[in-house]
């Protein structure tokens, strides 16, 4: 019974470690976008004065937009290309599925320098001009293995007897996909949505090794600001985009959740 205890004590300790470990830096980053001072260890008092500073820069603005874009665009025509993917390695025999699935894995395990680099000689052997759309292509390529992962679980738990059934009906496979498999495949479309555009709007490595010259993402820029120092509107900027992505993802589980209630 004691050692019990001190197990479930020491749990909830580590417990708390971990998540002060994860979020402390990003509570300091909140808290110093609010801040009056420019230093980070100082209070010098509340303001809103970083935030409107933010959106009269046009270049932080012009980053902030290309961020949005390409995590959108890419995000997007992943979860297209990786739905349609995963639906066909799907149908595939476990020998070539296993190797298809284990090809997928690599450039998730693969190191970021490495494919970015990859990448980028690639363009250059093809005479492709380094700038968004390389940076779009780029996003697009990594962003596929991590929909593919999202979606194939719910297609192993989808039936294909009521796809079959809905074709003896008279459904054509068109609509008895849309009718019977998507709906179960839903969630796992927008897990993997979600996730590739979070993926996108973090990267810094690759982007910054197929962006080219005058063009900008938030990474990229925060990291030419840091041998300058890091102004307090790019504080306020991280604020926006974490609440952002915090309510994009209390939005996709409540919907899931109501998803599986209906069920």
């Amino acid at each position: 019974m004691i050692f019990s205890k001190i197990r479930k004590v020491l749990g909830d300790i580590y417990l708390v470690f971990v998540l002060i470990f994860l979020y402390a830096p990003i509570a300091t980053l909140v808290i110093l976008s609010f801040n009056t001072s420019k230093s980070r260890n100082r209070w010098g008092g509340f303001t809103f004065d970083w935030y409107g500073e933010l959106f009269k820069s046009s270049t932080i603005m012009s980053a902030f937009r290309n961020t949005l874009i390409i995590a959108f665009l890419s995000a997007l025509i992943a979860t297209i290309i990786g739905t349609i993917a995963a639906i066909g390695i799907n149908n595939m025999r476990k020998l070539p599925k296993t190797a298809v699935m284990a090809v997928n894995n690599i450039p998730m395990l693969n190191a970021d320098i490495v494919t970015g680099i990859s990448l980028m000689l690639g363009f250059i052997a093809f005479g492709i001009s380094l700038g968004f759309k390389t940076i779009l292509i780029s996003h697009i390529t990594f962003n596929i293995p991590y929909v593919l992962l999202s979606v194939m679980p719910k297609l192993k738990q989808t039936e294909r007897v009521t796809y079959e059934a809905a074709l003896d009906l008279g459904a054509t496979p068109l609509v008895a996909f849309f009718k019977v498999v998507f709906p179960d495949i839903f969630p796992g479309i927008i897990s993997g949505f979600l996730l590739a555009f979070t993926m996108s709007l973090d990267d810094f490595i690759i982007t910054y090794f197929t962006k080219g010259a005058g063009i900008n993402t938030i990474s990229t820029l925060v990291y030419s600001e840091v041998r300058r120092g890091i102004k307090p509107s790019l504080y306020a900027l991280s604020t926006i985009i974490f609440g952002t992505v915090l309510i994009l993802l209390i939005v996709s589980n409540i919907a899931q959740n109501k998803i599986k209630k209906n069920k």
